[in-house]
């Protein structure tokens, strides 16, 4: 994901009454070559896993990308 979005960690402004999916979207907008990747992602809001993508956000929330983890 950093290679794709082009950096490790930003600021990321959607409107208000924004939920996780619209955060997916607008990183989206910066490179959709995560398309690829978002089966296999998963979404944490605040050092907690999201169970559901239509949570909404609010300022200052932390949103992390969690890519797929190989190993045995």
């Amino acid at each position: 994901m950093r290679e794709l979005l082009g950096e490790g960690e930003f600021e990321l402004v959607v409107p208000d009454g924004a939920t996780l999916v619209d955060c997916w979207e607008a990183l989206r907008a910066r490179n959709r070559k995560i398309d690829a990747l978002a089966s296999a992602t998963r979404i944490a809001r605040n050092g907690r896993v999201a169970a559901l993508l239509d949570e909404r956000v609010a300022e200052g929330d932390e949103i992390a990308l969690l890519p797929p983890v190989g190993g045995g």
